[in-house]
């Protein structure tokens, strides 16, 4: 029987996208992260596009989430020395992402928005509440990021994932709080 040479592009072990289907939650997503990323050049003309929205999309969900505490904090001002340094995260993750950003928002999209500031979210009267709200969007949008970083490239993977990771903490940090 014949055999076969080894194709030259064989990679040893499980592929990226296969070992992140596995992980469970961000932690998992953390520790795969700075897998090697495929070249070719397909995919290359399509990732500065994909990117940029995926940075779009993570600065704009910071900001919302930053809105969420600034709303929860000024419900429950009693909550600030709690809430402040998980807050300052959130405001660091939204620089992260607008960082990468290769061009400043269109005057044109501005110009389309609203000139009102977008509304607070609600805020339940009750601070256990209004926390567990809180942790509940730190979660989803936790979920989401590790979602979306199977469909980045390494560099922004490596953000999502990150950034991911550190809301699924402020989540915990959030419900072990509420106890």
């Amino acid at each position: 029987m014949p055999s076969y040479p080894i194709p030259s592009r064989h990679r040893s072990g499980p592929r990226r996208r296969s070992l992140l289907t596995g992980a469970a939650g961000a932690a998992g997503a953390v520790l795969l992260s700075g897998c090697s990323d495929s070249t070719s050049t397909e995919d290359a003309d399509e990732r500065p596009s994909a990117a940029g929205r995926l940075r779009a999309r993570g600065a704009r969900d910071s900001g919302e989430l930053l809105g969420r505490y600034d709303a929860v904090l000024a419900a429950h001002p009693a909550l600030a020395a709690r809430l402040d340094p998980l807050r300052a995260e959130v405001k660091r993750h939204q620089a992260a992402f607008a960082e990468g950003q290769t061009a400043p928002p269109s005057p044109s999209a501005s110009a389309s928005a609203p000139s009102s500031p977008a509304p607070s979210p609600s805020v339940p009267g009750d601070e256990k509440a209004a926390v567990r709200d809180l942790a509940k969007a730190e979660r989803d949008l936790a979920g989401q990021r590790a979602s979306d970083l199977l469909d980045a490239p390494a560099e922004l993977a490596r953000l999502l994932a990150s950034v991911a990771a550190a809301g699924a903490a402020h989540a915990y940090l959030l419900t072990e709080g509420a106890k």
